[in-house]
């Protein structure tokens, strides 16, 4: 019985999927791929974005926290996009190189290039560096989803770098990931 047991058990070690290079996420122990927690004081998960965050509002970026950032993590990236948008995925944020020693974001985060803290914004599909909030047409709840990523390395990004050049930097240099979803409805 112990031998079934014991061959069972290389068995399952034998067969377990392993992580290809195809993967974005790096090779890491099984025990690390977790999830990093994103969270916002504005809004809960699922839960509608207030007002304040959208074009119908003042339109300031909502305050953003997280934990659950790998210790082998060297920087951090941000994206929040829109894939209920008319014309298909409409991005509204780009982040990258914050230093992974980072826990959040303020509300308000200035619209520059360069972070005060750390890191870079990007340029949104608004054609602005910085946030832009929901602003869907009258035509039913749209999702908006905030992407974190914990990235082994800088990514060798000038600022005002978009979405695409983005994600294609973080090939292959993602550890682990995070997201948070809000919805709006105009």
């Amino acid at each position: 019985m112990v031998v079934v047991l014991l061959s069972l058990a290389v068995m399952g070690c034998a067969t377990r999927p392993q992580t290809t290079a195809q993967s974005p996420i790096a090779n890491t122990p099984k025990e690390d791929k977790l999830e990093i927690k994103l969270t916002s004081m504005a809004f809960k998960e699922g839960g509608p974005i207030p007002r304040a965050y959208t074009c119908d509002g003042v339109n300031v970026s909502p305050p953003l926290e997280w934990s659950g950032v790998p210790k082998t993590a060297k920087t951090l990236a941000i994206v929040c996009d829109d894939p209920d948008a008319p014309g298909g995925m409409w991005v509204h944020w780009v982040l990258y190189n914050l230093p992974a020693e980072n826990i959040g974001l303020v509300e308000n985060l200035p619209a520059t290039e360069k972070l005060a803290a750390g890191g870079f914004q990007g340029t949104s599909d608004f054609q602005k560096i910085g946030y832009g909030g929901p602003c869907p047409p009258p035509s039913g709840t749209h999702h908006y989803y905030f992407k974190i990523y914990a990235l082994d390395s800088d990514l060798p990004l000038k600022a005002g770098a978009t979405k695409t050049e983005t994600m294609k930097a973080m090939e292959g240099h993602i550890l682990l990931q995070g997201q948070l979803m809000g919805t709006y409805r105009r």
